[in-house]
């Protein structure tokens, strides 16, 4: 979370942004290639901090090889495809390691994260490195020849900090939605808890496919504003529905509500700042920053969560988290006329 935006400037300063794929690539197969020869303290968490720090580079990365090749004119219909094959590959990635550990064990598992890894350093090396417009990249191209804009358009540009503020939002009462729903659903002996999760998984991934492509076409016809306004508008349905609802009853309503939310997210928030920032040179930069934000209200949201859970239950949570995307909703409509533009 912290690495994020540091490495958005990376990219959006470098002329070898398929490295900043293949090194993530190489960092997974080598955290893989760790855990299975050592499960110490020591070598399992620093897996996870490599493992982390090429997921923090994997977003802006793809965003800028994606803008630097189709440019802003064709960057929506591109990226909304990218999170189709992005959803369909968590998808099938969750279904395969669920088979292959059942059927095999821990180390099949692990082996199958390393050829993920090798095939995605395969998949970016077949780019041509001449196709990538280094300018177009990073959103300049319109003056390539200058600079770009510094750390400090973060702080000056209003939309996007409209945005990362409705987004820290959405996300500190979405993210825990699902680990309660699954402990209320087991407490409750309503599921068994390792397929229910797996279900939620598969659910939610299926549904961000058919999301994505959904939210593409809307912001063709549209803009980002009045998708990502909907996408807002899935969290207090969904905490509604995880009041109500209870085990196998609920998870098919309330995973679809998550699957349309982050699916529309998804094309929407690095459509939105490649074109809001456009004409700055600090395009990966500003998704860089905005994954940041999004990452501390995702990462405070089981804590808060499951405080008001211990405190009055796993019901009332479910309405608590739901409302918190009001405050999405809300700050989105308050500041219509600030982002709406895009």
């Amino acid at each position: 979370m912290l690495i994020t935006t540091p490495i958005g400037g990376c990219i959006d300063t470098t002329n070898h942004k398929r490295a900043w794929v293949i090194v993530p690539g190489v960092a997974v197969v080598v955290a893989s290639a760790v855990i299975l020869m050592s499960q110490s303290f020591w070598a399992v968490a620093l897996s996870q901090v490599a493992t982390s720090i090429a997921g923090a580079a994997i977003v802006p990365a793809v965003t800028g090889i994606t803008l630097g090749i189709v440019r802003q004119r064709g960057f929506n219909r591109q990226n909304g495809r990218n999170q189709a094959f992005n959803h369909a590959g968590n998808m099938v990635g969750a279904a395969a390691s669920g088979y292959l550990g059942w059927q095999y064990g821990y180390v099949a598992v692990f082996v199958l994260a390393a050829l993920f890894g090798a095939i995605t350093i395969a998949c970016v090396l077949m780019i041509p490195p001449g196709s990538i417009d280094h300018h177009a990249a990073r959103g300049k191209e319109e003056d390539p020849d200058s600079q770009p804009s510094g750390f400090s358009v973060l702080v000056k540009h209003k939309p996007l900090l409209v945005l990362a503020v409705a987004l820290a939002a959405f996300h500190l009462g979405n993210a825990s939605i699902v680990p309660l729903y699954g402990l209320a659903a087991v407490a409750g002996n309503h599921a068994n808890g390792p397929s229910f999760v797996a279900t939620t998984i598969v659910v939610a991934q299926a549904v961000m496919v058919l999301a994505s492509i959904a939210g593409m076409r809307a912001a063709e016809r549209r803009n980002y504003w009045s998708v990502l306004l909907l996408s807002f508008l899935a969290l207090p349905v969904r905490g509604v529905l995880a009041f109500f609802l209870s085990g196998w009853w609920g998870v098919l309503p309330v995973q679809i509500l998550d699957g349309i939310g982050a699916g529309l997210q998804s094309v929407a928030v690095p459509g939105m700042v490649a074109r809001s920032l456009n004409g700055t040179g600090r395009v990966n930069l500003g998704q860089g920053a905005v994954i940041t934000v999004q990452g501390i209200g995702a990462s405070l949201s089981p804590a808060l969560g499951g405080w008001i859970a211990q405190w009055v239950g796993y019901g009332p949570v479910f309405l608590v988290l739901g409302g918190l995307g009001l405050v999405s909703v809300a700050l989105w409509i308050v500041f219509r006329s600030t982002v709406q533009e895009f």
